[in-house]
């Protein structure tokens, strides 16, 4: 599967759009790394729980996309774009949406 946040692939014709295609998951937040990443806050530096927990979900959501697209028959996503947005107080969702189409 092809992935890409540009409209095309270079070399490539898109002969088919096919519509689209989105994966989300909602993570929640854990007390006990808020914690941690309170007092890290303090002195600076990056939150790697929270770093890697947001790769996590980024990929979880890139797959439910890749998922969505496979079961249209497409065997390429373009204008892929990332959006998250909080749910409530202690979890946010990560979203990611593209169209799916077919390339030669």
């Amino acid at each position: 599967m092809i992935l890409v946040t540009t409209p095309e692939v270079a070399g490539r014709e898109i002969y088919q759009t096919l519509g689209l295609v989105r994966g989300n998951t909602i993570r929640a937040k854990n007390i006990f790394r808020d914690i941690g990443a309170g007092l890290k806050s303090i002195v600076g530096g990056e939150l790697k729980d929270y770093s890697k927990m947001l790769t996590e979900a980024r990929e979880q959501a890139i797959n439910r996309m890749i998922e969505e697209a496979e079961g249209l028959g497409a065997n390429a996503i373009v204008n892929i774009r990332f959006a998250s947005a909080d749910v409530m107080g202690t979890a946010a969702e990560i979203l990611v949406y593209g169209t799916a189409v077919k390339m030669k």
